[in-house]
């Protein structure tokens, strides 16, 4: 049995150290820009060189984030950071962006390519695209069951990296809109909120009702070890050195003694994280979800508070060094405090008690206070070597030889809708010859009872496109072939991807069109140059894409999105709302529903972009989307959206998103 490589998470110097010490094989890190978790400390590029030079002394792996979705203007910053990635003796980068994968490729071959869980690989086709793509690895979905792995595994080429331990996020990776509907602080640009932290009224409660537990996957490590998985990942780059030591150390103890593992898990008693779940790997998630979202152990509450000090209570005694979290009632604003010798005092005559000095607290009676570090351990905070300097920007010829290489601007000269439905109630509430190409977003039911031969059906089929679902399970992938070349034979030729791997499930036939939605994201020019050489016949831009950066690209033949519902949590993960399918927060009201399997949020108000159609058609953009998914079908709604499309009037209420207000 070959070990699996021991993969952690390093958010600082001090996290380097703690896991390089605790046994880890391998470590991945951000630098400022770029990387999925940008509100961690990160490193500066001669830091960087540092890191280097001591993991090759210790034999470690170094993997560097670029997993976030890339803006057009931030092209030429993303060049700089590639080439000075390419000085480097970096193991491997982790990327989400198409336009990342197409600037790597095609100008920087030699940089090795692992494929983040934000890519949304999922099962074998997913595999095979990246492995004839020249991906070193794909870090698969956290959703996978253990027969789908096993599956996998026995078909897969690549190399496999699964997420063994930490934080779960509630939508799958890379399918998450809501921290971008609240405020446009993208969670695909490293700014997630955590909207699945918060509570929302469902009617009758208040609760943290998609607030996951933390993954955890030790006992399941020895089966998983029989398999071709070649990385064991551990999240965390906002965590704490110690954090990091207390799971490396669990984790290697696991992998090196497997009969070990009750060992390992006391380990993991205080690695300061929540309740524990091993999710879809373990074979029921019913239970999942928490309702103490907040990381840490519960100790105790705030018993006092004066302008200069707190007493609390805590179930276990506190000494100098500990870290806590003050948490208010209202689950905001929180606040950690060190402990030192000079700030704490325990009470003479109650134990239980303590006495924290603290200027200005802010805090009222019955905060919850959560333990969140020992302090025990102490790692280095400087590195020791120091590695050669790296030349930072691109030479500008060069830089701008690229740039001029991607894109066109070439624009349209004849105008073009889309409409896209979800039901086939909507076939008897719309007229053909009012649109130029229908998007069929049909249930797998629905799609597999469609009458194809059906006259009036038949008579437009050319105008017809198929589209996939953003997850396709293991065990359907070979349905959604065989339901594909049933359209194909019938008559419908186009099909549009919600998955860039989904273009594996077709031959290689020049009859067929595939063209891509707005889940395979194409914010740059770079991305949109990679979909345009793998032949996509149409792109769908993303919904949660502003003005500024829809203008600042060179294309002018994507499909702009004027009306839809945005699918802000998609989700392999059921709720319980119990009697509601609504719920909401201070500010807004949303939807649930479940389609397939899969859980879909969507707010009970739509995008309305209609009243920018002729802004848009003025700077080049001749396609557009009306989007009529998540809504009663009704012959009213349809001309009423069709009349404003036409004369680019605003839908009330409606709201724009992230168009004007910008993305984060």
């Amino acid at each position: 049995m070959k070990k699996p490589e021991l993969l952690l998470p390093v958010g600082n110097t001090e996290a380097f150290y703690a896991a390089a010490e605790a046994g880890a094989d391998a470590v991945y890190l951000g630098l400022r820009n770029f990387n999925a978790r940008g509100r961690a400390k990160n490193f500066a590029p001669n830091q960087l060189q540092s890191i280097l030079k001591e993991a090759k002394q210790k034999k470690l792996n170094v993997y560097l984030t670029l997993n976030t979705l890339i803006k057009n203007s931030e092209l030429p910053d993303l060049l700089d950071t590639l080439y000075l990635i390419s000085q480097t003796s970096i193991s491997a980068v982790i990327i989400q962006d198409l336009g990342v994968y197409y600037l790597l490729s095609k100008f920087f071959p030699n940089i090795p390519i692992h494929a983040s869980t934000q890519m949304g690989f999922h099962n074998s086709a997913g595999a095979d695209f990246a492995h004839n793509h020249k991906f070193e690895r794909i870090i698969l979905a956290r959703e996978l069951t253990w027969s789908e792995l096993k599956r996998i595994s026995n078909k897969s080429k690549i190399e496999l990296e699964i997420f063994a331990h930490g934080a779960l996020c509630y939508s799958f990776s890379g399918s998450c809109l809501f921290s971008s509907y609240l405020g446009g602080m993208s969670a695909n640009r490293g700014l997630c909120r955590q909207p699945c932290r918060r509570a929302f009224d469902t009617g009758t409660r208040s609760d943290y009702i998609f607030s996951l537990k933390d993954n955890q996957l030790l006992k399941q490590l020895p089966e998983i070890m029989k398999l071709n998985v070649s990385s064991i990942k551990i999240e965390g780059r906002m965590k704490s050195a110690e954090y990091v030591y207390q799971v490396a150390k669990a984790y290697r103890l696991a992998i090196d003694h497997p009969d070990r593992i009750e060992e390992a898990e006391k380990l993991l008693n205080f690695d300061m994280g929540r309740q524990k779940t091993s999710y879809f790997m373990g074979g029921s998630v019913s239970d999942a979800i928490t309702h103490n979202p907040f990381t840490g152990i519960s100790i105790g509450q705030v018993e006092d508070v004066d302008n200069n000090s707190i007493t609390i209570t805590s179930s276990l005694e506190l000494t100098a060094r500990n870290r806590i979290r003050v948490q208010p009632a209202n689950g905001t604003d929180s606040k950690a405090i060190k402990l030192k010798n000079e700030n704490l005092v325990q009470d003479k005559n109650d134990k239980q008690k303590f006495h924290i000095s603290i200027e200005n607290p802010g805090f009222s009676v019955g905060d919850k206070v959560f333990l969140i570090g020992l302090g025990e351990q102490r790692f280095k905070n400087k590195f020791a070597l120091e590695g050669k300097k790296l030349q930072l920007s691109m030479p500008y010829k060069k830089k701008q030889n690229i740039i001029q290489k991607i894109g066109t601007s070439k624009a349209l000269k004849f105008q073009q809708l889309f409409i896209r439905v979800d039901s086939p109630a909507w076939l008897r509430k719309i007229y053909f010859d009012k649109f130029d190409f229908l998007i069929l977003k049909f249930n797998k039911n629905d799609l597999m009872s469609m009458n194809l031969s059906n006259a009036y059906l038949k008579k437009h089929l050319s105008k017809v496109i198929m589209e996939l679902p953003k997850f396709i399970p293991e065990q359907d992938v070979d349905f959604y072939k065989d339901l594909c070349s049933k359209f194909f034979r019938a008559g419908v030729s186009h099909f549009m991807l919600a998955n860039i791997s989904q273009k594996n499930l077709f031959p290689n036939d020049h009859r067929i069109a595939l063209s891509s939605n707005e889940n395979i994201y194409c914010l740059n020019d770079a991305a949109i140059q990679f979909l345009k050489e793998e032949h996509f016949k149409f792109h769908i831009y993303p919904l949660e894409n502003d003005l500024p950066n829809l203008l600042s690209c060179k294309d002018r033949k994507g499909i702009v999105p004027l009306y839809f519902y945005p699918e802000l949590f998609y989700s392999r993960m059921p709720v319980n709302l119990e009697t509601n399918s609504t719920f909401s927060d201070d500010t807004n009201k949303y939807n649930r529903e479940i389609r397939d399997g899969i859980t879909i949020v969507t707010p009970q108000i739509p995008v309305s972009l209609l009243q920018f159609k002729e802004k848009l058609g003025k700077h080049g953009f001749r396609r557009f989307l009306l989007d009529l998914s998540y809504q009663k079908p009704s012959q009213n709604t349809f001309n009423r959206l069709l009349k404003k499309f036409h004369i680019s009037q605003a839908e009330q209420p409606g709201t724009s998103f992230n168009f004007k207000l910008g993305l984060h």
